[in-house]
């Protein structure tokens, strides 16, 4: 759909966008409807000369009552491009006298609200044609129908799109109708799945074809999907390890390696204070967008320490130190809530914070060798690696290096180590990128999983104590009572219902506390959260889930979220959960429910190019059509052998047991005063137990 020639060329993808700013002052000229409103991205427009109103009752009723059309403005707090837009438009009194006077104008955080977020995108990819991003800018009718949306506009060409609605909805409003009713129905029937009732019939050989389709996007010098941007996308290369672990293909291990080794040299990484940036521009993983978002590093964190497990590659354990580092100094709250992201911008540039000039790191070692080593390890050039300043990222073999310099292996790194954490302080004195401090329920449950992972890799006390700390954050500040949860929670208030995101997330990092404690609150409380979703986002027609709650005001449609993307679509991962619980609790029903998820999506995986964009579903399947172990581990000592057997890398296994026999079917009758056992069960038939990890260990196949 196409409204005007000068409109199209306009579109164009804006991966990035705004930073947050502190709006408490009173030295501001305006203020607007946004300055109660908790959401960092949000305050940041709170002195803008834009009469912004947050989304709600109260802007769409006066858009109503006024019949103004309504700007729905779209961004994240980390996002460059939007802070872009917002300084040369919106802080533009011409062009916000504009907007205030034909439009009711709206800003909305995609963070907290990514189902407005996802009801605009879906019209502005329908309008376009093509891909868009963020700043997200929609125009809309009084009743919230879009008629049309583009990303991110320079002032001059912004004023020509007000100026291009203005006169058709003045001159031809019948056109606009026209082009909302259009949209809406789009809108509406897109993202929908039908209840498949034939027979379901799982195979390995599907499976294989889906996974040779795969490699096949996968570029394999440098790792990671062909071409750029590179998104790191943790998720496929969890399917991947799974289909390694299930098959013995040596391609399937060798493309998680290359491309977890590709990230952790490249510049993506931050090699002085740990953490990944959202993307890099290129193929080689060298040029960051700097932001750092929650999503990514927990299921970052996740995926390096999974294939540890397997590995055993020293540089994986680095990098999830030196991440959950990061994330312990400035990613976690004093309650124990994970905060969402790092912009990219500070001091009003993108990337300030992490550059580096080489006379800069000269003056700060001293050292002229061991600067000189430093510089070589890290790329870094006298004019710069990239626009003449230099970020850090790792080309050459540090053995190689080592001799080069006549040091052992040992000296040179403790050289390395000692540079870095000079520069580190340094930076330190830096003005640090802008802070997003919101927390979100689904991006901390994927860091909660981090730390679990983590946990289970590498034994420390210290992530098990953080993984347990925000579970109780969960429960304590965004659960209600009847099991509700909240999306948002900021200087202690929430409020923004939660998505099924939230739950099944929430549901499947429960499950995975459950399995590193025997704590069988946290089991109960993931079941819980799966019946709650259950009853307010599952729509019996088509076997699948809304994204929305049946409790939330109606949006323009009631969408479903089916595909993986940069984080783990929701209803795939709502059937993982519901699948893990339907084990634990011997429930058909839950087993049964996961499994026409799965037979209801299975004609889009086959027929999709990229079946990557289902890598959560994939894992499903592989689950499905190997039905995992139960190991139950009993006793006085359980812990010890619960720790010892989960360092191995074990995706067909479930574990459960504890000191006690609990309230699980599959424990009764399992628990032998003063004996510890492991009993290895597949189908609820139980083999003889045993008392050593290696002989569990065999019985599984795994030596």
């Amino acid at each position: 759909m196409r409204f005007s020639n000068f409109l199209l060329p306009l579109l164009f993808i804006a991966l990035s966008g705004c930073k947050a700013q502190n709006s408490g002052s009173s030295d501001h000229p305006y203020t607007n409807h946004l300055i109660n409103e908790s959401s960092p991205y949000l305050l940041q427009h709170a002195h803008n000369p834009v009469d912004w109103y947050p989304w709600g009752e109260e802007a769409l009723a006066k858009a109503k009552a006024e019949d103004k059309m309504l700007i729905i403005s779209v961004g994240y707090a980390a996002c460059h491009w939007c802070h872009v837009m917002e300084h040369e438009s919106f802080e533009d009194t011409l062009v916000s006298n504009l907007m205030n006077e034909h439009f009711i104008n709206i800003k909305v955080d995609r963070e907290e609200r990514p189902d407005i977020d996802d009801i605009y995108m879906t019209a502005c990819q329908m309008a376009s044609g093509r891909g868009c991003g963020w700043p997200l800018n929609s125009f809309a009718l009084p009743d919230g129908r879009p008629v049309w949306a583009g990303t991110y506009f320079p002032k001059k060409e912004w004023t020509e799109v007000l100026e291009y609605f203005v006169k058709l909805r003045q001159e031809d409003p019948q056109k606009l109708e026209q082009f909302a009713d259009d949209l809406t129905k789009g809108i509406q029937s897109s993202g929908l799945v039908a209840l498949r009732e034939e027979d379901q019939s799982f195979s390995d050989e599907l499976l294989g074809q889906l996974t040779t389709a795969f490699l096949k996007t996968i570029d394999k010098k440098w790792g990671g999907r062909q071409g750029s941007p590179k998104f790191p996308m943790p998720n496929n290369y969890e399917y991947l390890l799974k289909e390694y672990h299930r098959t013995g293909n040596p391609e399937n291990l060798e493309v998680v390696n290359t491309t977890l080794t590709k990230i952790a040299e490249g510049g993506i990484y931050d090699h002085l204070g740990g953490g990944f940036a959202r993307y890099a521009t290129d193929e080689a993983w060298k040029i960051p967008h700097f932001e750092k978002m929650l999503y990514d590093n927990g299921q970052l964190v996740s995926l390096y320490a999974n294939t540890f497990k397997l590995t055993k590659n020293p540089l994986y354990e680095k990098v999830v130190t030196q991440t959950l580092d990061f994330i312990k100094r400035d990613m976690t709250s004093e309650e124990g809530g994970f905060y969402s992201s790092y912009d990219a911008d500070s001091d009003g540039e993108e990337g300030k914070f992490y550059i580096w000039q080489a006379t800069e790191i000269d003056s700060i070692l001293g050292d002229e060798v061991v600067s000189d080593l430093f510089k070589e390890y890290y790329e870094v050039k006298p004019r710069g690696n990239w626009e003449e300043s230099n970020i850090l990222y790792i080309r050459k073999d540090a053995e190689k290096l080592a001799k080069d310099y006549n040091l052992s292996l040992p000296e040179f790194k403790e050289k390395i180590n000692n540079a870095r954490a000079k520069l580190f302080s340094a930076r330190e004195q830096r003005i640090k990128p802008g802070l997003d401090d919101k927390i979100l329920t689904a991006w901390n449950a994927l860091m909660l999983q981090g730390y679990i992972d983590a946990y289970q890799a590498f034994g420390k006390e210290e992530y098990l104590e953080a993984a347990l700390k925000n579970a109780r954050f969960i429960m304590k500040k965004v659960k209600q009572a009847d099991n509700r949860l909240f999306r948002n929670y900021k200087d202690g208030k929430t409020a923004v219902n939660a998505f099924l995101d939230d739950y099944a997330l929430t549901a499947q990092a429960f499950i995975s506390l459950y399995e590193v404690t025997f704590d069988e609150t946290w089991l109960n409380q993931a079941k819980a959260f799966m019946d709650y979703a259950t009853e307010h986002f599952f729509d019996e027609a088509s076997g699948m889930y809304y994204y929305t709650s049946n409790l939330d005001p109606p949006l323009v449609a009631r969408k479903m979220e089916l595909t993986d993307n940069v984080i783990p679509g929701s209803n795939s991962a709502a059937a993982r959960a519901l699948y893990s619980l339907g084990l634990y609790f011997y429930d058909e029903v839950y087993l049964e429910k996961a499994k026409q998820m799965l037979h209801n999506i299975e004609p889009q995986i086959i027929e999709n190019e990229f079946p990557s964009f289902y890598s959560n579903w994939l894992q499903l399947y592989v689950d499905i059509v190997r039905p995992p172990y139960e190991v139950a581990i009993m006793g006085e000592g359980y812990e010890t052998l619960l720790h010892d057997i989960q360092t191995y890398y074990l995706p067909h296994a479930i574990f459960l047991g504890g000191k006690t026999e609990g309230s699980l079917e599959l424990l009764k009758g399992k628990l032998v005063a003063g004996d510890n056992r492991i009993y290895v069960c597949q189908n609820k038939v139980c083999k003889l137990p045993v008392q050593e990890v290696e002989r569990a260990l065999e019985l599984m196949e795994e030596k």
